[in-house]
C-alpha cells in the first residue's frame, strides 16, 4: 500500500466519517471515533491519516509516470517464459550466486497494490536488504495488473515465475526444496492464490508462505459488512470493492467467482505449506485473515498468526521506529529465516 500512498492526494475527513456512519449502521451501532482504537505508538500519524482520501479516487485517475534509475547492486532483470498462451514475465533476481558455498533458500516476492497498482521496482532496495539479512535469493515478480488483466492473468504470471525459480534453482544457487512465497496486502492475496494453484497443479513444491495483512476475501465490505472499528485507515471497504471487482471482472461479493481467484472461498485448504500470517487488529483484513488462519489450522496446516493490537494497514512502513512495527518486522524475518533453513 506504500505505492498507493505515493500516488494519492489529500482530501477532507468528511468522507471517512460518512463511511464510518454507514459501516456502523450496518452493525446496528452508533458511529465510532477511529483514533480511540489505534495503538498509542501509531496514534499521532493516524490522526493525520484520517484526512487521507478514499484510495479508489486516485486509483481511477491517470497514474503518474515514474522514472526508475539503475537497478540496485546485486539485482538483475530477467524475462521468464509464461505459461501456455501467456506472455513472458518480467522478474527481478536479487542476491543470486551461481556457485555459493552451499545452496540457499529462496523467496518469491509479490508486491502489494490492491490488485490494480504497484510495481516490483518500488521494493527492490528493501528486498535487497532482506535478502542480505536472510542470506537468501529473492525473485520479485512484475505481474500484470487489473483491470487491464483480469484473473487468472496475474496468477499465471506468478506461477510462471515460481516454476522458473524452481526449475533454475541450481544455476541460481538455490535449494529447490526451500522456496518460500511472500506477499503483502494484495501481494499476500496473490501469494495465497499461488500456493493453492501450486498444490493443485502438483508441479512445484512450496516450502512456506508468509502472508502480510493479505487481501483474501472479496466479500469483505461488499456482501459482508465490516465492524465499524476496522478498515477506517488507508484501505477501506470502497477500496476493497474496487480492487476485487477489477481483478474478478464482476462485482466484489458476487455469488460466483472464478475458481481459485478468492483464497477465502476455496473450500479445501489441506495440503498447503506451513503458513505465517500477520495483520493489525484494525486493518480491514483483520477478520478475514484471522478466519483464514483458523481454517488452515483446522485443515492441519502448521500456522502462525500474529495480530497486532490497534495497528492499521501498512503501519510498519509508516511508523518503522515504533516498537510494535519492529516486533512485527522481526517476527516475519524470524519465521522466514526458520523456513529458509528448512526448520
Amino acid at each position: 500500500m506504500v505505492n498507493i500512498l505515493q500516488r494519492i492526494n489529500w482530501v477532507r475527513s468528511a468522507a471517512l466519517l460518512a463511511a464510518l456512519s454507514v459501516g456502523a449502521s450496518a452493525y446496528g451501532q452508533a458511529p465510532v471515533e477511529p483514533l480511540g482504537y489505534v495503538n498509542s505508538e501509531l496514534r499521532a500519524l493516524a490522526s493525520r491519516l484520517i484526512h487521507a482520501p478514499v484510495a479508489t479516487e486516485s486509483l481511477q485517475s491517470p497514474r503518474p509516470v515514474i522514472k526508475y534509475g539503475p537497478l540496485p547492486n546485486g539485482v538483475t532483470e530477467r524475462q521468464v517464459p509464461g505459461t501456455a498462451s501467456q506472455p513472458p514475465v518480467q522478474v527481478f533476481v536479487i542476491n543470486a550466486a551461481a556457485a555459493p558455498a552451499a545452496p540457499r533458500g529462496a523467496i518469491l516476492y509479490l508486491h502489494g497494490g490492491g490488485y490494480v497498482a504497484g510495481d516490483a521496482r518500488d521494493d527492490l532496495q528493501r528486498m535487497a536488504r532482506l535478502a542480505e539479512r536472510l542470506d537468501c535469493v529473492i525473485v520479485s515478480v512484475q505481474y500484470r495488473l487489473a483491470p487491464a488483466t483480469r484473473f487468472p492473468g496475474s496468477l499465471e504470471d506468478n506461477y510462471s515465475a515460481l516454476k522458473w525459480l524452481h526449475d533454475n534453482a541450481h544455476s541460481l544457487g538455490v535449494d529447490a526444496s526451500r522456496i518460500a512465497v511472500l506477499g503483502e496486502s494484495a501481494g499476500g492475496g496473490h501469494a495465497a492464490m499461488l500456493t493453492i494453484a501450486a498444490r493443485d497443479r502438483n508441479e512445484v513444491p512450496v516450502a512456506f508462505q508468509a502472508l502480510i495483512y493479505p487481501m483474501l476475501d472479496d466479500r469483505t465490505g461488499s456482501s459482508r459488512p465490516v465492524a465499524p472499528t476496522i478498515g477506517t485507515l488507508i484501505w477501506r471497504p470502497a477500496d476493497n470493492r474496487f480492487g476485487w471487482s477489477a481483478l474478478l471482472g464482476r462485482p466484489a461479493g458476487s455469488k460466483r467467482v472464478p475458481a481459485g481467484s478468492v483464497p477465502a472461498r476455496v473450500a479445501e485448504l489441506s495440503g498447503l505449506p506451513p503458513t505465517f500470517i500477520e495483520v493489525g487488529s484494525i486493518d480491514l483484513f483483520a477478520e478475514e485473515d484471522i478466519d483464514f488462519a483458523r481454517r488452515l489450522v483446522g485443515a492441519g496446516v502448521p500456522t502462525e498468526l500474529l495480530v497486532v493490537p490497534g495497528a492499521y494497514h501498512g503501519f510498519q512502513y509508516m511508523s518503522p521506529k515504533a516498537e510494535v512495527s519492529q516486533q512485527f518486522t522481526a517476527a516475519l524475518e524470524k519465521a522466514l529465516a526458520r523456513a529458509l533453513r528448512g526448520g
